[in-house]
């Protein structure tokens, strides 16, 4: 896959979005592969990557013909977390500068968070601190068996602040507990274990082959129904099942089961065809 996004994928593509800190590209069937680009920095986050990173998030909010969005990085390494030469810089920045710089992280990950289309971490090498935050913030993550993974921040008088709703959402709060108060590092097998990992692949070869093997069934899924799918998996998480989640869920599929793409998915399964989005 080597086109860059461009319509009908996205309308007004932005085009800080494909700065040279991190690569979008994506085929004509609606995979798009997000890639880190800064291997000498071991895909390390500074300020001006994360400001390309939220730029492609949201770029991709906008994406209505991605079907699978997979983040990556470049040079064998997922993301070694936060990038020293910035970490030295906030050394001397305000209390209102710290919360502000943390707002952008925060911002960059809701947006892939709110990425319609399937999201998903192909992890090598490490992810460590905003790195294993990144994993999290993703729909799946497929890692390698030697990669290796910490919420390293108390190491540096720190917390995993900005992080920790997707890493709580991922693992469960007992579980995120341990893991910031200790930041010890664990491997990819212990990462699946706890629900960061969906899957465990031997090598590079695999990790291909999970990837498209991935593709092949998102592209039989009706894309608007994994959009209604994400969105009412974040309504209905620690809400009572009382009237008013009943009236909810029940309003989404029956405003589904009507739409273009309901009624062309029962209809093609009726008639035992393939429905024209996996044409």
């Amino acid at each position: 896959m080597t086109n860059p996004i461009v319509d009908p994928l996205v309308e007004g593509v932005d085009t800080d979005a494909a700065s040279k800190l991190v690569r979008l590209e994506a085929s004509g069937e609606g995979v798009a592969v997000v890639t880190i680009n800064r291997p000498d920095k071991k895909n390390a986050f500074d300020a001006a990557l994360i400001r390309a990173l939220s730029e492609t998030f949201e770029t991709l909010q906008g994406a209505e013909h991605v079907r699978v969005v997979f983040v990556r990085g470049a040079g064998g390494t997922f993301s070694a977390g936060a990038d020293l030469a910035w970490m030295r810089d906030a050394i001397d920045y305000s209390e209102s500068d710290n919360r502000d710089d943390a707002m952008a992280m925060a911002q960059m990950l809701k947006n892939l968070w709110d990425v319609p289309a399937l999201t998903v971490a192909l992890v090598e090498g490490g992810a460590f601190g905003g790195g294993a935050g990144l994993v999290a913030a993703c729909d799946m993550a497929i890692a390698k068996a030697d990669a290796k993974f910490a919420f390293s921040e108390v190491k540096l008088g720190i917390v995993a602040a900005t992080i920790s709703p997707y890493v709580v959402a991922a693992v469960g709060p007992r579980t995120a507990r341990g893991l910031f108060a200790t930041g010890r590092v664990f491997d990819a097998a212990h990462a699946e274990k706890i629900g960061l990992v969906t899957e465990v692949v031997a090598d590079e070869a695999a990790l291909e082959a999970a990837m498209e093997q991935l593709i092949d069934g998102m592209l039989a899924c009706g894309p608007v129904a994994v959009a209604e799918s994400k969105r009412i998996v974040d309504r209905v998480t620690h809400e009572r099942i009382d009237r008013g989640v009943m009236e909810e869920t029940a309003r989404t599929i029956a405003r589904v089961r009507v739409s273009e793409e309901g009624q062309e998915g029962v209809r093609a399964f009726l008639e035992k065809r393939k429905p024209r989005w996996a044409e």
